[in-house]
């Protein structure tokens, strides 16, 4: 039989944790001011209540990114 290595894990795993957290709210943000521009070209008379929704989602996803901080500090 083959003797079983085990490997130590050594570093701040939260490092690499808030590193994939900040990649969701990145492409979310992304897609959230896409697909805005997208519905701007399509009804430009909207344009001023779409900006005003896309600030509210681009918040809330960004709130993500907040919570990874917090989460990076805490742990």
């Amino acid at each position: 039989m083959d003797p079983i290595i085990l490997a130590e894990v050594t570093g701040n795993l939260n490092t690499v944790g808030y590193g994939l957290a900040a990649i969701g709210p990145g492409i979310g943000i992304g897609i959230v001011a896409g697909k805005t521009v997208e519905a701007m070209a399509r009804q430009p008379e909207l344009a001023g209540r779409l900006q005003v929704t896309m600030f509210l989602g681009i918040a809330f996803t960004e709130l993500l990114a907040f919570i990874g901080v917090a989460l990076f500090f805490l742990g």
